[in-house]
């Protein structure tokens, strides 16, 4: 129990850790968001909760639309690249102390 809520909490409930880790190659629509974050850190999130973490991180600024040939495609923000870089030193010191 205590294992599978970790887990979830590192992955689904933080999942704008990975939809900036996998914007950061390159700009995607959404559903190519989902694909590449099974394909790279091997969970699936459900389509609805990508499509809501990327509206709320549209409101935040943390990503913005881009219109190509009428498709909505998402790039990340300097807030958000910021944003996710504070949170890598925060994981990082996190684990440093906890685990040595």
């Amino acid at each position: 129990m205590a294992y599978e809520r970790l887990v979830r909490k590192l992955t689904k409930e933080n999942l704008w850790l990975y939809v900036i880790s996998v914007l950061k190659e390159k700009t995607m629509y959404g559903y190519e968001v989902k694909k590449n974050i099974k394909s790279k850190f091997n969970f699936s999130p459900s389509t609805v909760t990508v499509y809501a973490v990327l509206y709320r991180m549209l409101r935040e600024g943390l990503i913005r639309k881009v219109n190509i040939d009428g498709v909505t495609y998402y790039t990340t923000t300097e807030k958000g690249l910021e944003l996710f870089n504070k949170a890598r030193r925060f994981i990082e010191s996190m684990s440093k102390l906890l685990f040595k």
